[in-house]
């Protein structure tokens, strides 16, 4: 059973959106970012209560932006999808979830070393340029429990 319920159009729109995010970071770079893509369909708490779909999790707007630096700026995220990032978002769709974004929802670059916390959530580990961010229990719960 999937993690998330998703259509094929989903699966496209991730691959890109892993790919525009951490193409340079490899395979495993972009099975992170995927995971806090799910982790947000999942989470209904935070900043993503009511965000249930894959399309409404990447084209969200906070604070007059779009969440992902990728849709702002346009880079790479406007190229077609290949097989290899579709196998990669299916993966995480499906099961694949793993520390450091195991239960993150947050991640960025900060071009130095990852700060203890970003926005009073805890630093949860660091892949290559990315820093992840997971939730406290007591705000988002529903993050640590199904698959």
């Amino acid at each position: 059973m999937a993690r998330v319920k998703y259509r094929d159009a989903d699966v496209a729109l991730m691959a890109r959106m892993m790919r525009a995010e951490a193409e340079g970071e490899g395979k495993q770079g972009m099975l992170y970012v995927g995971n806090v893509i799910v982790n947000r369909v999942k989470a209904n708490c935070s900043d993503f209560r009511d965000v249930r779909t894959v399309r409404q999790v990447i084209f969200q707007v906070q604070g007059g932006n779009f969440s992902f630096e990728a849709v702002q700026k346009g880079n790479v995220f406007y190229q077609r999808a290949r097989e290899v990032e579709k196998r990669l978002a299916r993966m995480n769709l499906d099961y694949w979830r793993k520390q450091p974004a195991k239960f993150a929802l947050w991640y960025f670059n900060p071009y130095a070393p990852c700060p203890p916390e970003w926005y009073g959530q805890p630093f949860s580990g660091q892949f290559k340029n990315h820093c992840y961010y997971e939730p406290t229990g007591e705000t988002c719960d529903e993050i640590y429990t199904g698959g």
